[in-house]
């Protein structure tokens, strides 16, 4: 939710010498007229939704009650529309109440929390000119209290008005913690570190009872607020294995990508119940070797139409891995004898080959062994034509594999894409270059490229079998000639540094003594024939 900061209500002075009457003033003014006392505008109560407010969903942001004490008159209550964020308690009619500082914190927050549908905790409680505040950042605790309005009576017969205004944070939240804060921090977090696993709770924070005793504010989605507590980490429990942050409103993970460096050894992160609302923050989260992660109850999961759209693995054992090893296939598809691929096939599998539509003769390309099998459908319009070259069944589509002319791929240009997937289909691409090799004397050196579509589906033992194979081939362009089946340059090493007997151990001694040479050149001589050593003594 964006944040700004709207004017708080400025109550207006009396100006006509007598007490109120209906009509005067603002707030009487803008009911009469269906406005709204803020800059909410419109006539009407207070909706959670309204002007932004995510069609009754709870959402994060900071709201500010105002209460007003007033005399109740017969038909004097009227509904008042307001905007929210921003909670102010104010005594409308100080004047007419020459003890208004009589009401304390402790009943009026206990006042309002009897009557209040939902527990909430207040944020930077204070008094300024006989007007109450705080702050609470919960949509629905802000439409709580807004309905708590005209429900306190005090001992005088006056009752309670509430109105919620939106507004940005508190301004404390915008500025570094003070020191004797950040040593409460640090207090507080030792309390919550469980030693014996290594894991820090930071639950909620924000309420903790030891923080709000000392009205020390910690709101981890405050880059501030967040930086101190990475930085308690680093100096105090840089071997932190698990770390709970959720229920803290977290919508940005910016400074947790410092954990990567910081706190190397993370295997457990929880950010459930927090405002995280693309998949695409936790991309800042890559360098971290995690185990587990938790995002439950995260506007993020929304996003999903459902639940086998993406890995949901919160409190659950992942199942075994399902997988295809592409390098596996190829080596065997090498080797001199595809037969063995029949484990890799369908029953009921099928197999087609496309080159590209070109009107040159055919007979003179390298692709001429392929394009008599291409089904090609822009050459191929004979629809008997068509069925014959699709392959059909892995026993036809094998003994197909093994006419075709033996193959050298380069795995190292391979590039693979997952077009879709299900629980019950796999469907990727696999593309890169290969050559043919020297059958009876016949050497081929043209480089080809080609693409291969699999579509695969779940077999035994946690591996995928094909059922579909589309085999795409065309002449490489110059650039992958060029990069094609270029060895890596091999890493240089020092040769291993043989083991010593304790008798070469004493030649070396004497050859050294006597040679004059290092240790170092002394030993290349020493580990020679004896008859060698003997000879250079001499």
């Amino acid at each position: 939710m964006p944040e700004y900061i709207l004017p708080c209500c400025v109550l207006p002075s009396n100006p006509y010498g007598r007490p109120f009457r209906k009509g005067d003033g603002r707030f009487d003014r803008d009911r009469r007229q269906g406005k709204g006392g803020g800059r909410g505008g419109g006539g009407g109560p207070f909706r959670v939704g309204d002007r932004g407010g995510g069609g009754g969903k709870n959402q994060s942001g900071w709201y500010k009650v105002t209460v007003c004490i007033i005399a109740v008159t017969p038909g004097s209550q009227r509904n008042h529309l307001v905007t929210y964020k921003e909670i102010i308690f104010c005594f409308l009619y100080v004047w007419q109440i020459p003890h208004g500082r009589k009401y304390d914190k402790k009943w009026l927050l206990t006042a309002l929390q009897n009557i209040c549908s939902v527990t909430y905790t207040p944020v930077q409680y204070h008094v300024d000119h006989n007007r109450v505040h705080f702050y609470v950042d919960d949509s629905s605790v802000a439409s709580a209290l807004h309905k708590c309005s005209h429900k306190i009576t005090d001992t005088d017969g006056y009752k309670v008005e509430v109105h919620v205004n939106k507004s940005g944070p508190p301004s404390f939240l915008l500025s570094d913690l003070k020191p004797e804060h950040l040593e409460h921090l640090k207090q507080c977090m030792a309390k919550r570190f469980d030693g014996s696993q290594q894991a820090l709770d930071l639950n909620n924070i924000r309420t903790d009872p030891d923080l709000v005793s000392q009205n020390i504010e910690v709101i981890l989605n405050r880059k501030t607020n967040m930086e101190a507590v990475i930085k308690i980490i680093e100096e105090n429990i840089p071997e932190l294995t698990s770390l709970n942050l959720s229920n803290n409103r977290i919508h940005k993970l910016d400074e947790l990508a410092e954990l990567v460096t910081k706190v190397p050894n993370l295997k457990t992160l929880n950010l459930s119940q927090n405002e995280l609302k693309s998949d695409r923050e936790l991309d800042k989260l890559k360098g971290l070797k995690l185990v587990e992660l938790w995002l439950t109850r995260n506007p993020l999961c929304d996003v999903f139409k459902d639940q086998a759209s993406y890995i949901r693995s919160d409190g659950h054992d992942l199942p075994p891995p399902i997988g295809f090893d592409v390098e596996t296939y190829y080596s065997i598809y090498d080797s001199g004898d595809r037969q063995p691929l029949l484990d890799a096939y369908h029953d009921g599998a099928s197999l087609s080959i496309t080159t590209p539509y070109s009107t040159q003769n055919p007979s003179r390309s390298s692709l001429g062994e392929y394009y008599k099998d291409s089904r090609n459908l822009k050459r191929v319009k004979d629809s008997t034509i068509r069925f014959r070259l699709l392959k059909h069944t892995r026993l036809n589509v094998v003994a197909f594999l093994n006419e075709l002319p033996k193959t050298q791929h380069d795995i190292a240009s391979f590039t693979i894409d997952v077009n879709t997937y299900t629980n019950t289909l796999l469907s990727f691409t696999v593309s890169g270059v290969f050559k043919e090799v020297v059958v009876d004397g016949k050497s081929r050196e043209s480089t080809m490229a080609f693409s291969r579509v699999f579509i695969t589906v779940p077999a035994g033992n946690s591996g995928l079998c094909i059922v579909n194979d589309q085999l795409f081939i065309r002449m490489a362009t110059t650039e992958e000639i060029r990069r094609a089946f270029v060895a890596p340059a091999p890493t240089p090493s020092s040769s291993p540094v043989p083991t010593l007997t304790a008798q070469q151990q004493e030649m070396l001694t004497a050859f050294s003594q006597k040679s004059g040479m290092n240790l170092e050149w002394s030993q290349k001589y020493v580990l020679f024939p004896a008859h060698i050593f003997l000879w250079s003594c001499v």
